[in-house]
């Protein structure tokens, strides 16, 4: 007997098989079958989730929304390279995305649009029982998380932060040892956005990774809708790439909670001056005006209910060479992703780093060595 997915899915919740098989609806899809996917939002980050499902046997793309035109061409002509069907688009108008979701032949939706559009269309999907990958940030403030957390709680579906940050190989194979218990009891964690983003933040319109200083309506990409954040709201904007590894690592929600937070925001320099000392811009340049609200470096400072600190940093403005700055310290040592080093006491020499490859190496997650190539 053939059964559609989802009905399985609402009828053993209906018939309350979950509370004798937990995970009867995980079981429902089988790796004989194959996943149906929907795309909301394929732009340079949704056209790479794109392109890694159109590689994978288990999955089929049936469904696109988008309504910007290019992003829309670039989609299929990887569509095309990979020698798939063309799914069915949605492209009518900003509110196409809610006739996509009501497709009955749609198991799950990967969500890769700008920021604002995260919660509510996440919680539509949710409402639909499908399940959603979502990238990150997510939400704008506390009651937008509370809104995802009821959402999934009411739904047949599940929510996953598409957070890669928690699945870097060094970030796991840390993981690992910190679960071993070779850092001791943990007692201060780091992690942040450390990225100059200058380029992507500013375009002139054509190029396809920035490099003008264009941005808004004139922009491409990400600098048609991530740079205005950074005109009207200060604060950490891009919080998970770093707090969410060293959450884990922490417990969080697992028997610690954060309880405290206070944050700084430097003053805001570096985006004006890219614009002014730029060969596209300069001081007469009409977005030399610009009066950017984000500091160029917010520093956020996070305490647990079990005692540890938590410090996050965000700087994007600013010339720099990319890190998360990664640091886990405990009684019993340290690492720390910028030099490549740790220490841990009795097993380094006294006083002196010690390259972490080796380390990292013999600590590799198993689902690294199972799955990296």
């Amino acid at each position: 007997m053939n059964i559609d997915r989802r009905s399985f899915v609402k009828t053993a919740a209906s018939l309350g098989v979950g509370s004798v098989l937990p995970f009867a609806s995980d079981m429902a899809t089988t790796a004989k079958e194959v996943l149906r996917i929907g795309f909301l939002g394929t732009g340079l980050r949704g056209q790479d989730h794109l392109a890694a499902i159109l590689k994978r046997k288990d999955c089929r793309v049936v469904a696109i929304c988008d309504i910007d035109p290019v992003m829309l061409g670039r989609t299929r002509e990887i569509i095309k390279e990979h020698g798939a069907s063309l799914p069915t688009i949605y492209d009518q108008s900003e509110e196409a995305w809610k006739d996509m979701l009501t497709r009955e032949d749609l198991d799950a939706v990967i969500i890769s649009t700008p920021w604002e559009w995260h919660v509510p269309m996440a919680i539509g999907a949710l409402s639909e029982d499908l399940y959603v990958g979502l990238e990150v940030g997510g939400a704008f403030s506390l009651d937008e998380c509370w809104e995802l957390v009821r959402a999934e709680e009411s739904s047949r579906g599940k929510l996953f932060f598409l957070e890669n940050v928690c699945y870097r190989r060094d970030v796991m194979a840390i993981m690992n040892m910190v679960r071993d218990g070779l850092f001791g009891e943990l007692i201060h964690l780091q992690g942040g956005y450390q990225h100059d983003l200058r380029a992507v933040k500013f375009n002139d319109g054509q190029q396809p990774y920035g490099g003008g200083v264009e941005f808004g309506e004139k922009g491409f990409s990400e600098a048609r809708w991530r740079t205005p954040h950074s005109v009207h709201r200060n604060g950490e904007l891009y919080p998970t790439h770093g707090l969410g590894p060293v959450a884990m690592m922490a417990n969080i929600h697992r028997g610690n909670r954060m309880t405290h937070l206070t944050a700084m925001a430097s003053k805001a320099r570096g985006l004006h001056d890219y614009i002014v000392k730029h060969p596209q811009g300069g001081e007469s340049h009409p977005n030399a005006d610009v009066r950017f609200a984000l500091g160029d470096v917010v520093t956020t400072m996070i305490h647990c209910q079990n005692g540890e600190t938590i410090l996050l940093q965000h700087d994007t403005s600013l010339p720099r060479p990319y890190s998360l700055g990664f640091r886990v310290q405990g009684t019993g040592g340290l690492w720390m992703d910028v030099n490549h080093s740790l220490h841990l006491e009795g097993r380094s020499e006294p006083h002196r780093w010690e390259d972490a490859a080796g380390w990292l190496e013999r600590y590799d997650h198993p689902l690294w060595k199972k799955y990296a190539d």
